[in-house]
């Protein structure tokens, strides 16, 4: 029980960040490459072993998220992009495994939100920017990804979008509960900029 709670303990010190939209940066990039290896499992449950293997994909992603934390020491404004960056590339990558029909472009939505609401008001041209960014790698046209790697079934699809719908919905719950404490934050400290740390 003690080996968990110092793991705890260094977890929260390397997302720790004295801005706190940057904060809650670490802790959704954390979060996200917590989750990654996990996502083979469900998706095992959802479709089968032998329709696993494109998920191993998504792991590529995983050392960008970790490093969130590690950038935001430096540069917090840079941290906040990389991990709305990752989020997009990982579900263009993720389309290109599972193909359009796997619903797994929802993540994008999670990704707009990022460039949303972690972005002040003076650095809102870059948060429109990441916002479009998702956008149009929604409108990406279904013959650049080609054909999925796998062979999934309409069942199959079916079971993947309600895996993928309520993964991004969890997600995004959680951004949101993160970001209305990092508002808080904010107003309470009377915050106009990000300060390193």
């Amino acid at each position: 029980m003690e080996g968990l709670a110092r793991f705890w303990r260094r977890v929260a010190a390397y997302a720790a960040h004295n801005d706190p939209l940057t904060a809650a940066a670490n802790w959704i990039a954390l979060v996200v490459a917590w989750n990654q290896p996990f996502y083979p499992l469900y998706l095992w449950a959802a479709v089968g072993a032998d329709k696993i293997a494109p998920s191993l994909l998504t792991f590529l992603s995983t050392p960008f998220f970790v490093a969130v934390p590690a950038v935001a020491r430096r540069h917090p404004l840079a941290a906040r992009v990389l991990l709305a960056t990752t989020g997009i590339g990982n579900s263009i990558l993720s389309t290109m495994a599972f193909g359009v029909g796997s619903g797994v472009g929802i993540f994008l939505l999670p990704c707009a939100l990022i460039g949303a609401a972690l972005f002040r008001p003076f650095e809102r041209p870059i948060g429109l920017v990441l916002v479009a960014l998702s956008a149009a790698a929604y409108f990406i046209p279904v013959r650049f990804f080609g054909q999925p790697l796998a062979s999934y079934s309409v069942a199959d699809n079916n079971a993947i979008v309600g895996l993928n719908a309520l993964s991004a919905a969890t997600l995004v719950v959680f951004i949101g509960l993160l970001l209305s404490g990092a508002v808080a934050s904010s107003e309470g400290r009377g915050d106009q900029a990000p300060r390193k740390k």
